[in-house]
């Protein structure tokens, strides 16, 4: 096999969370274009509906399902619809999530929770779905976050827990599955990029505190992430197991 042929998935199965916006939609569309079939979840349908003609439009066969990951039954449905329709499943992206700025003194429970719920709780729920039916040379990717690394001048203490849980988890998934079922386990953890989320923020923060930390001094085009996922969800990667990969400009350099 080529070297540039260990990036290609073709006859590759993936289950992308998250797929109806932002990141969610670059990484479809990416693993679309390096030939595999995508089988799309989030809970807004007619978003999800645009991601879908998008990996089609790309190359792939896509199937978009209404789901809500925090909800056990619905991450098993996902998967059971992938396997109803491709006969398999052999990438998980770990994608859905939600940010939030709250001053750790007025946080309310039910607000850290529902963080913790979505972007640490559903990643363990769809990662277990899939592992129950993964084969050996299959590959889950959880997307953390370099705030789970690091801090950005934000009150984001639910958010910045949830993300390094989910580096917790992936070094533990990757411990109890890579040498028994074959099942590589690795993380991306995102700087910021140009997408819905940082479409959020006031252009003063990000120029005034993200800017100055990256060596590039800019923020990361969806290109810059989705190449970097495509590594771990092919065979390029086939050494790499229980790792967090940062992308980030260089934010933690500095």
């Amino acid at each position: 096999m080529s070297v540039l042929d260990q990036f290609r998935l073709d006859g590759r199965v993936a289950v992308v969370t998250g797929a109806s916006s932002g990141l969610g939609v670059a990484f479809a569309q990416a693993l679309g274009e390096a030939g595999a079939d995508v089988a799309l979840g989030a809970r807004r349908e007619d978003r999800l509906a645009q991601t879908r003609a998008a990996v089609e439009k790309a190359g792939g066969r896509a199937l978009a399902v209404r789901t809500d990951v925090t909800v056990p039954e619905d991450c098993t449905a996902l998967v059971e619809a992938a396997m109803a329709e491709f006969g398999k499943v052999d990438i998980l992206v770990n994608n859905a999530g939600v940010g939030t700025a709250v001053p750790a003194t007025r946080e309310t429970p039910e607000q850290f929770r529902s963080v913790i719920e979505l972007n640490l709780s559903a990643c363990y729920w769809m990662a277990q779905a899939c592992g129950r039916v993964m084969r050996p040379g299959s590959t889950i990717i959880n997307i953390s976050s370099v705030l789970g690394l690091t801090t950005a001048g934000l009150p984001q203490a639910a958010y910045a827990s949830s993300k390094a849980g989910v580096i917790g988890l992936t070094r533990d998934l990757a411990q109890q599955w890579t040498g028994r079922k074959g099942i590589r386990v690795n993380a991306l953890a995102p700087g910021y990029f140009v997408s819905e989320m940082t479409d959020q923020f006031e252009q003063s923060y990000l120029d005034d505190y993200i800017i100055p930390r990256t060596l590039f001094g800019r923020i990361g085009q969806p290109s810059e992430i989705t190449a970097a996922l495509i590594f771990l969800a092919s065979d390029a990667s086939s050494y790499l197991t229980g790792i967090t990969l940062p992308v980030d400009g260089g934010m933690l350099a500095t």
